[in-house]
């Protein structure tokens, strides 16, 4: 399952290393390639580095470059090893994810990220469907309605969908059980939620996704679904709407990978005890 999950992922990571560089507003200026190859290096009991040739990478603050997880250190070789000519590093999302977890520059708590994801829960895309156009709810109801159906078990929550600019209205303890649930998650795995829930400006798909209960084309999808829709109408924009929906894709997908990556012992742990 985890080769799998690794493989599915981490190609949609590299999807956007391949598209014209014309519309890459960054590459003229992005430094060259310096080193053939990235390489993990074991350096210690549930530590692995990334060297770039006889180099260790290390963090923008100048920090040593360390994960706990092996097949998160594969992953991140693996995105130094799919640069070409030059280094987009914009487009390097589990780098940066590390990177910003080990230097944590806004000293942020897990407190303070909890917070600021149950932020997004009262404006949550998918609580809010359309009042005007029928058939956009129609597709709202189809797509979003087995979403909040999940999370509402999934967290023994109440949330409801609304029609009107009013919030949907929230059961006591919705806030507290989620609130319990995150908590139960490292100060590192914390940055992976915080970067899945601002791609898609949604708690319920972001957690829906993290928890396999749609794939990440899907959650990108319905993150999107009125743009789409609108799309059947008049029409795609291709290079503008496909590199948009990459890129979405991508950062969701490095989220998903660094979440697991670093709860994979724990994970197998359990599973083993069960």
């Amino acid at each position: 399952m985890l080769k799998r999950l690794f493989s599915s992922q981490l190609s949609k990571l590299i999807l956007v290393q391949n598209v014209p560089t014309i519309w890459c507003r960054q590459y003229a200026s992005a430094p060259k390639r310096f080193y053939k190859n990235a390489s993990v290096l074991y350096s210690g009991t549930n530590q692995y580095e990334i060297t770039l040739d006889n180099r260790k990478l290390k963090t923008p603050n100048g920090g040593q470059f360390v994960v706990r997880s092996e097949p998160l250190a594969i992953a991140v070789a693996a995105e130094w090893n799919a640069q070409r000519d030059t280094i987009e590093r914009s487009k390097m999302h589990l780098t940066a994810l590390c990177s910003t977890a080990i230097d944590n520059p806004n000293r942020l708590t897990k407190e303070d990220m909890v917070n600021y994801i149950l932020q997004f829960l009262p404006t949550d895309t998918v609580l809010f469907h359309s009042p005007e156009d029928d058939e956009l709810y129609k597709v709202q109801c189809r797509d979003w309605d087995p979403a909040i159906k999940w999370f509402n078990e999934r967290y023994e929550t109440n949330l409801t969908k609304s029609r009107d600019i009013l919030s949907p209205v929230m059961a006591d303890g919705t806030k507290m059980n989620i609130t319990k649930h995150l908590l139960s998650y490292d100060l590192t795995s914390m940055h992976g939620f915080v970067f899945a829930v601002d791609v898609l400006k949604s708690m319920v798909l972001a957690f829906a996704c993290i928890d396999r209960f749609i794939t990440v084309e899907q959650a990108v999808k319905f993150s999107r679904l009125e743009e789409e829709f609108q799309i059947t109408h008049w029409g795609r924009v291709e290079w503008a709407h496909d590199l948009a929906q990459q890129d979405h894709q991508a950062r969701l997908a490095a989220a998903v990978l660094f979440i697991h990556f670093n709860n994979f012992e724990h994970l197998v742990k359990e599973k083993l005890v069960v």
